[in-house]
């Protein structure tokens, strides 16, 4: 399982620096990966300081951070 999770983390990674800062439903549409493995990777991400999560009232807005772009 963890692999699959760092492979998710890729893709996400990836999916940010093609489309910019991405809610949550944008990734989990655009990626086709179940919505908990993709939380799963998200979690890594923002652990490791890859990624940055926002809160607006209308969604979750992952943004890479400023060192990844």
């Amino acid at each position: 399982m963890i692999i699959e999770i760092g492979i998710v983390a890729g893709e996400i990674w990836h999916f940010l620096d093609k489309n910019g800062n991405s809610k949550l439903d944008k990734i989990v549409k655009g990626l086709d990966r179940p919505k908990e493995l993709i939380l799963m990777s998200l979690g890594w991400l923002a652990r490791e300081g890859h990624v940055t999560l926002g809160k607006p009232e209308d969604g979750y807005l992952i943004s890479l951070t400023q060192k990844n772009l």
